[in-house]
């Protein structure tokens, strides 16, 4: 009989088998530092308008090429605890304002880079998150003082562009200019121009291989990349009924019997069929429907007729954009095929079949009055650029949504950086006790990031930052840095139009500090045993033995 072995004493004794336990500085807050310390200079080089590409293959062995930093972690499967907490904040600052997620990261990451020299110098925790709070209260001050402007008119396609042009261009510089200009034109075409009540879902693309970015266009309704399944392919003033059901006769899901004592009985059995089904045709065409969308399969029957009474049908396979098709026209998706009532109908002002390049696409277009979904035509050489190019156009949608809740802007090209890296240490000298040292070290995090901004557009970032500081402590707290020049001149970020929204910064800076102060917050690990059965055997001696590090 094998003898017992007793668990050794501590808190693992209270644990059931194969859970781990972590504690202390160096084992856990250390840790935690060094893992999210790597996510953020895994994608520090992705900020800004000369950011590079990651090139990312998936678990379905699918390529990436992107730079956006969202894009990229979805795919890296992030497992560690604590990294995953600075995910959350990406995703938070994603939710609420679209843009920002690069800087949540990079900020959050100085901040626990600094967080750790200071633990080593030998502050305490408690200390270094007062600290942090009282910085990022401090710069939330400081950052509504440096507003230089505002978004007046919401409905004005050219404020709008000239708006919205900055956070396009730090995802794809180059495409600025006709990419802020579809942005606006379909923000404004949808919007309703009050404050805080736009809805970023009412902006669609569409994206059709070929030609050039110029060759875009703005639709005031939606597209779809498909054929009409009836041979009527144009309609005009529609009348338009949705339905999330096939567009068949319902057959019972049990199997049924009949008898049939001639060839009279089989005759009538399929005359009747044919009899129901012209009979649901006519009562669609008598409600006054004349363009039929459906979400199931379409029967041979069902078109036959529906070719005879010169009707359109249109099938989509997504429901998603049948409930957005549904938003657009105004009508009512139905689950069971009928006659519709004259509410549950839409109305669109013309229905066509158009090829645009190779690609045929049924087009739902409302040329009179404001449409209540815009689509812009996409237009590219290649797959990637066009998957680069709609990312660049749903932060743009994002930070029109943004500026409709709050329409103050602030300088970028790092001005707003160095600003709040100067101000912010000021008040840290100010401050007694120990806790201004962390209040300084959270100024030089804004620091690093306008370094990360100067160093992916190859100068040499401490000199432009020595620079860009000599010209705010004169009180030019505008001037940013010229990426065109080269490094060469400082860029009156307000005059020449590089704006950033002031929720964007605000909203960053906070979900940061919160992340950074959860993960310095945390003195012990407890990790339980992953279940599922025995792992495979694999290349390493001891590969059924624990490792004695955090995954």
């Amino acid at each position: 009989m094998a003898a017992h072995v007793p668990k050794p004493p501590g808190y693992l004794q209270m644990l059931s088998n194969g859970a781990r336990y972590f504690s202390g500085l160096e084992e856990v807050v250390f840790r935690n530092i060094e893992a999210c310390k790597e996510l953020s200079q895994s994608l520090r080089a992705t900020y800004g308008p000369s950011g590079l590409n990651k090139l990312v293959v998936s678990h379905l062995q699918k390529i990436l090429v992107t730079g956006d930093s969202s894009t990229v972690l979805r795919e890296y499967q992030i497992e560690h605890p604590a990294a995953n907490m600075l995910v959350l904040a990406m995703r938070m600052q994603e939710e609420e304002v679209g843009d920002g997620r690069t800087l949540v990261l990079l900020l959050a990451g100085s901040l626990l880079d600094r967080a750790g020299s200071l633990l080593r110098s030998g502050l305490s925790v408690p200390e270094v998150i007062k600290g942090y709070r009282q910085g990022c209260q401090r710069a939330l001050e400081v950052l509504d003082e440096l507003c230089c402007g505002q978004l007046e008119a919401l409905l004005d396609e050219g404020a709008v562009a000239d708006a919205v042009r900055t956070p396009i261009m730090s995802k794809q510089c180059g495409y600025e200019g006709p990419l802020s200009q579809l942005v606006a034109r379909s923000c404004v075409a949808v919007s309703s121009g009050g404050h805080g009540d736009f809805d970023p879902d009412l902006v669609r693309v569409c994206k059709v291989l070929g030609a050039g970015v110029g060759d875009s266009v703005v639709l005031g309704g939606m597209a779809f990349k498909k054929e009409a399944e009836s041979l009527v392919t144009s309609v005009r003033d529609a009348r338009v009924a949705v339905y999330s059901c096939p567009f068949e006769l319902s057959r019972p899901e049990t199997k049924g019997t009949v008898l049939l004592q001639g060839p009279a009985d089989m005759l009538g059995f399929g005359d009747g069929e044919e009899r129901l089904m012209e009979a649901q045709v006519r009562a669609l065409l008598q409600a006054g429907v004349t363009v039929l969308v459906v979400g199931g399969k379409v029967g041979d029957l069902a078109l036959h007729y529906a070719d005879q009474q010169r009707l359109m049908v249109v099938r989509l396979h997504s429901r998603h954009e049948l409930t957005r098709l549904a938003k657009a026209v105004g009508a009512t998706p139905l689950l069971k095929l009928g006659t519709p009532s004259p509410e549950e109908l839409g109305n669109c002002d013309r229905v066509y079949l158009q090829e645009v390049g190779s690609t045929q696409l049924v087009v739902f277009e409302q040329e009179k009055g404001a449409p209540a979904v815009a689509t812009i035509l996409l237009r590219g050489p290649l797959h990637g650029l066009q998957d680069q190019l709609e990312e660049a156009i749903r932060d743009g949608v994002s930070t029109y949504r943004s500026l409709g809740l709050d329409p103050r802007l602030v300088p970028g090209a790092g001005a707003t950086e160095v600003e709040l890296a100067l101000r912010v240490a000021a008040h840290g000298a100010s401050c007694p006790g120990l806790e201004q040292y962390a209040i300084q070290e959270y100024a030089h995090s804004f620091q690093d990031v306008a370094e990360a901004l100067i160093r992916n557009a190859g100068d040499q970032e401490r000199q432009v930052i020595a620079r860009l500081y000599a010209a705010h402590q004169e009180g030019h707290r505008n001037l940013g840095f010229d990426m065109e020049s080269g490094g060469a001149d400082l860029l009156d970020a307000a005059e020449a139009g590089v704006w950033d929204p002031l929720l964007v910064k605000r909203s960053a800076i906070r979900l940061a500090t919160n992340a950074v102060v959860t993960v310095l917050s945390v003195d012990q690990i407890i990790m339980a045993k992953k279940s599922g059965g025995p792992k495979p055997r694999g290349d390493n001696p001891n590969w059924d033995e624990p490792p004695d590090h955090i995954d």
